[in-house]
């Protein structure tokens, strides 16, 4: 009798800009895992760098530092939906983004027709999930730069920048590095999870913005006291645990590459925490819970750029070299730039995204990822994004000073932040 063949139907063309898919072609479980990452993302700021960063200011201050994080979260997101989804992930051309998904539109789900919007980034997910996966991002990027102008920036100032840096500084480079269309991903430069995107643009904003408004009064004569130390240790382990999503979550998917990525992070931030640790022992001769803070932080930030790239023994190398690099960062460093960067927001994120974003040219394996690291294009790329940030934060702290003021009176800077800028005090 006559045989029939059957062939299987042939899988969907690659998408090549976000559109509209039959909503049972999403993936369940990696849709799970990418709303718990969100989750777990937004976790890191909201309030992991709010008490992070509160612990570590003085008294008179802390109420302020919350309330920029917290202000940071809302005013980001609104521009997010706005225009810096859109500007930083849809194909546009090699520089930006275009319009299509701006003015909180294009994320659909339609229930009757069956269909979901999805990201050609991410197709296996809906495009709500990862627009919000990328907002938290956008949020803790420029939440961090708060650390580098705490006491003493006006708050309406600190607004205004962020609301301008976000959408001029963050978006291009998010577009640049994680849209395929951007420059620098068809360059070949890996940043897996935010090494440039998030921590050297970071750290760089914060530096040019500590040099602009100039050191705390009494900066180098006074000790300036943290308030509450187990507050920052409370917000350092949020960041840790936070962290599993901001990386394993960036694999986009729940698979052994997810996995990965979660083992290399929890391995670095460990090694970034004993190297500072061994480094305080060595230098000043005791260790300190600032420091182990601070170097699992650098550990966490160094690896981010490799997550998905690296053995986990190379993990190991990365988080120690940065708990050494950015203890020199805080310290020594600090000194050579002879800049009040209040928390150390370059020393720790700007140094550990550099040498993250360095190391993942030495250690990416394309037997784990499918792609080879190399060294000359990660500075090439870590390079582009210090100086295109360095000139535009400059550019635009000039227009903020312009129109409201950067500093806050040094009356008020005297009497704290808290009741010159918000009306309110820490209670007993």
């Amino acid at each position: 009798m006559p045989t029939t063949t059957t062939t299987a139907p042939a899988a969907p063309a690659p998408l090549s800009r976000p559109g509209l898919v039959p909503q049972d072609s999403l993936n369940g479980a990696d849709t799970a895992w990418m709303l718990v990452s969100t989750a777990l993302v937004l976790l890191m700021t909201l309030p992991g760098v709010a008490f992070f960063y509160a612990g570590m200011v003085r008294r008179k201050s802390v109420i302020n530092t919350m309330a920029s994080v917290v202000a940071i979260t809302a005013v980001v997101s609104l521009l997010w939906f706005a225009a810096g989804y859109s500007l930083a992930f849809t194909p546009g051309n090699t520089w930006i983004g275009g319009w299509e998904r701006a003015g909180f539109s294009g994320l659909v789900y339609l229930k009757e027709a069956g269909v979901v919007a999805v990201s050609h980034v991410a197709p296996n997910v809906p495009e709500s999930v990862y627009a919000m996966f990328q907002l938290t991002f956008a949020i803790i990027t420029a939440a961090l730069v708060v650390g580098a102008v705490v006491e003493r920036m006006r708050f309406s100032a600190l607004m205004l920048f962020i609301s301008l840096w976000s959408l001029l500084v963050y978006a291009p480079v998010a577009h640049w590095v994680w849209e395929p269309g951007g420059w620098l991903a068809q360059m070949g430069v890996l940043d897996f999870a935010g090494g440039a995107v998030v921590h050297i643009n970071a750290g760089v904003a914060g530096l040019v913005a500590a040099y602009m408004l100039g050191p705390r009064k009494g900066y180098g004569r006074e000790a300036f006291e943290p308030v509450n130390l187990g507050l920052t240790m409370a917000g350092a382990g949020l960041l840790w645990v936070g962290w599993f999503g901001f990386n394993a979550g960036s694999a986009v998917a729940a698979d052994g590459r997810a996995g990965l990525a979660m083992a290399v992070t929890h391995i670095a931030a460990a090694a970034g925490a004993v190297s500072w640790m061994l480094a305080e022992w060595v230098v000043r001769e005791r260790p300190s819970l600032l420091g182990l803070c601070s170097g699992l932080v650098a550990g966490l930030v160094a690896i981010t750029p490799a997550a998905g790239f690296v053995h986990p023994r190379d993990a190991l190398v990365i988080g120690a070299v940065a708990g050494l690099a950015c203890y020199w960062g805080a310290t020594g460093l600090k000194r050579l730039l002879n800049v009040d960067d209040s928390l150390d927001v370059f020393g720790v994120h700007g140094i550990g995204g550099i040498v993250g974003s360095l190391l993942t040219g030495v250690f990416a394996s394309k037997a784990i990822s499918g792609v080879t690291g190399n060294v000359a294009t990660q500075a090439l790329g870590a390079l582009v994004v210090v100086v295109y940030c360095a000139v535009v934060t400059a550019a635009l702290l000039w227009l903020v000073r312009l129109v409201v003021g950067l500093r806050v009176d040094e009356d008020s800077e005297r009497t704290g932040l808290d009741v010159a800028q918000h009306r309110e005090h820490l209670g007993a």
